[in-house]
């Protein structure tokens, strides 16, 4: 069993991202500590710099805590400044996509926290596509594991392939 206790001066990061816009530090807390049904991790952005697209989320909820730094949330069109100390609640809520973005010219850092719901389907407003995921780990490479991304007018009909 691990131990329930953590110190953030001891958690290792991992960069990850695509290109220009999207870039951050992650480092996984809840896996360090024997959550079971929350997933927690911290996340550095750098200026200008956001971790994952506008998105959101049908069955998991997630809080964000910003630590240090100041920024811009995105949420349902919206756009707000956020900084240290402040609570950010973004629902499972298809209407309610979000993002956080480091507009400033100091480090952003913040607590990401989510319900860990074993299936979900997020969508992505600004580029027009879906997600679905099935599996009792965050692990897309897991045995029961199911991750798919598409867009609409990719998919096929529900009798497609089937023979009559």
């Amino acid at each position: 069993m691990s131990k329930p206790i953590i110190n953030l001066d001891k958690l290792q990061y991992s960069e990850f991202g695509k290109g220009d816009r999207f870039n951050a530090l992650r480092a996984p807390v809840s896996t360090q500590i024997g959550a079971k049904k929350l997933g927690y991790a911290v996340v550095k952005l750098k200026p200008g710099k956001r971790a994952w697209p506008y998105h959101s989320h049908h069955v998991n909820e997630e809080m964000f805590y910003v630590i240090q730094g100041s920024g811009t949330l995105r949420h349902a069109d919206e756009d707000y400044p956020i900084r240290a100390g402040d609570f950010i609640c973004s629902p499972a809520d298809p209407k309610q996509p979000h993002q956080i973005i480091n507009t400033s010219e100091q480090e952003l850092t913040y607590i990401a926290l989510g319900t860990e719901e074993p299936t979900d389907v997020f969508l992505y407003p600004d580029s027009g596509k879906y997600g679905v995921w099935h599996g009792v780990t965050r692990d897309p490479d897991a045995p029961d594991s199911f991750l798919v991304f598409a867009r609409r007018e990719t998919a096929v009909d529900y009798w497609d392939g089937e023979s009559e």
